[in-house]
């Protein structure tokens, strides 16, 4: 979406050592994407990932973190990445409903495709955006320009299809929906998911800068 948009993107795999930008002079913004890892996880590349959101936070330049990318903001803005207290879990599709705060930025989608054993605290002076029953803290604003969402926009059904195969072991975890429901939920609720999808994007990184 951000590449039919004029963007060009430059993608950095931080678990294959891949290095991160110093600095994000030169780039609209900022995305981390989701991932089977805790956010917790002491592996190197999630430390040093986790770190790095210091550089959009003290540039003030547009960051995105979804899912796992949400946690990571989290944690690094001093909340904390944690289990449902009742080991529930988000794994299809369920309800969102928009905050005020939220309701005044756009409209939100009734309900997301989640994929998650751990949610995250609302870190201090950051805006809620979105919640949910189970895992309450779904959208946040921190500033002007860190964004984190705890659900997934950006599936393809390529990728969805790959989700419910190579994680059906997980679909017996307390709260979670069986494979079919994903793949059905998705000819009903991917339409208005996407929609919201392209007006958040073009929310947060605006327009590509001409040349």
């Amino acid at each position: 979406m951000l590449l039919e948009e004029g963007f060009d993107l430059d993608i950095r795999r931080p678990p294959l050592g891949d290095e991160l930008p110093c600095t994000l002079d030169g780039h609209a913004g900022a995305v981390i994407f989701g991932g089977p890892m805790s956010a917790n996880d002491e592996d190197e590349f999630v430390r040093r990932e986790t770190d790095w959101l210091e550089i959009p936070l003290k540039e003030n330049r547009p960051f995105l973190g979804i899912c796992l990318g949400a946690q990571m903001l989290a944690n690094h803005l001093g909340g904390k990445v944690e289990g449902h207290g009742e080991g529930l879990v988000e794994i299809g599709w369920y309800p969102l409903k928009a905050t005020e705060a939220g309701k005044k930025l756009l409209h939100w989608p009734e309900m997301v495709y989640q994929f998650h054993r751990e949610g995250f605290s609302l870190p201090k002076e950051a805006t809620l955006l979105a919640t949910a029953e189970t895992y309450p803290n779904q959208a946040f604003r921190y500033g002007d320009n860190a964004w984190g969402i705890q659900f997934h926009g950006e599936l393809t059904r390529v990728m969805m299809q790959r989700w419910v195969v190579r994680g059906a072991h997980r679909f017996e975890l307390p709260g979670a929906q069986p494979g079919r429901d994903h793949l059905g939920g998705r000819l009903i609720w991917d339409m208005h998911l996407k929609r919201w999808l392209g007006e958040f994007l073009a929310l947060i990184f605006g327009k590509p800068a001409v040349g």
